[in-house]
């Protein structure tokens, strides 16, 4: 049976403009770093994409190396472009990365033109695109000199491989550098991607004001802490299925410390107050930003989509609220 999108999908979704671009994303875009490699459920993965645009999700997120094994979320993803989305490839705004290790030898890692021009190719090939609407430079290299990943960028957007040019895990002072530098070849850095969290507050510490000065747009990823920020482990074991469960997963059950758990419970209390579930709320502090023009989400089921979509129903923090937080997250 032909998939038919949900016909109200841009009723309730909110759309913000990524920086001083032309771009819009929706507040709750959909990564797939996790549950949608080569060892994870087809159907399972497919059910998500086309709930999350059903919804309004019109921004779907991927790496060169996002799987496992690395490779394989995009190859997925193309299945399901493919199957169900092709039709429908403009109103989607898709995203890929390089900077991770990808394949041996001196030009599968990091940052050179090499690497990012010849790992793109590799991405449009899996997802069978002509094309991804942003592409990222995924950390920094520390050996590549800037201008050369810069001019990179601006060669891929020139080249038609991408339509705009964004960077991911840059600190201010990097990311103000490279975003002049863009700027200066006549291709504007529009997004920057950064992890953030309640837990992970590194880009207060002058990453969002630099965002902002340079005009660029910042799009969270990790927003719940891999699910810590979520009623998952509220009951203090690991329950089957999530990161913490997986050999793969970046969220280690070392992470799930008795401190973080009291923590995770007290902020629970709170988002029960507001009448939204734990993860809304996780989601909505991150949102308050002015700059922040997206939260990108992780799935394992399509009732998480729903209940993240379900954030933008209360956005609105009164100033009690957020200074419990900050008090919570505080305690030791």
């Amino acid at each position: 049976m032909n998939y038919l999108p949900n016909e109200s999908r841009y009723q309730s979704m909110r759309y913000n403009r990524s920086g001083r671009s032309g771009l819009k994303l929706p507040a709750v875009s959909l990564g797939l770093w996790h549950n949608f490699g080569g060892v994870d459920t087809f159907s399972n993965s497919r059910a998500m994409v086309l709930r999350a645009f059903d919804l309004g999700i019109t921004h779907l997120d991927l790496a060169n190396n996002y799987g496992p094994p690395p490779g394989s979320a995009e190859e997925t993803f193309g299945q399901i472009m493919a199957k169900d989305l092709m039709p429908y490839r403009d109103e989607l705004i898709i995203s890929s990365k390089a900077g991770y290790t990808m394949w041996d030898g001196p030009y599968g890692d990091w940052g050179s033109r090499k690497y990012l021009v010849s790992s793109l190719d590799q991405s449009l090939k899996r997802m069978g695109l002509q094309y991804v609407d942003i592409f990222y430079h995924h950390r920094p290299d520390p050996q590549t000199p800037l201008e050369e990943t810069m001019q990179a960028l601006d060669y891929i957007v020139r080249s038609g491989r991408a339509l705009y040019a964004g960077i991911s895990n840059y600190p201010a002072d990097k990311a103000r550098e490279a975003a002049k530098m863009l700027r200066q070849l006549g291709t504007p850095c529009i997004i920057h991607q950064p992890a953030y969290s309640m837990f992970n507050r590194w880009v207060e510490d002058g990453l969002l004001a630099a965002l902002k000065e340079e005009g660029v747009g910042c799009i969270a990823f990790s927003p719940l802490a891999q699910g810590l920020l979520t009623d998952k482990y509220l009951g203090g074991g690991i329950p089957e299925g999530s990161r913490a469960s997986k050999a793969h997963g970046f969220l280690k059950p070392a992470n799930i410390t008795d401190d973080k758990l009291a923590k995770v419970q007290k902020l629970n209390e709170l988002a029960k107050s507001r009448e939204q579930t734990l993860a809304q709320m996780a989601l909505a502090w991150v949102l308050r930003h002015e700059n922040m023009t997206s939260v990108l989400i992780g799935a394992s089921k399509v009732s998480q989509i729903d209940d993240a979509v379900g954030t933008l129903k209360h956005l609105d923090f009164t100033s009690s609220e957020l200074e419990q937080i900050e008090t919570i997250c505080r305690q030791r």
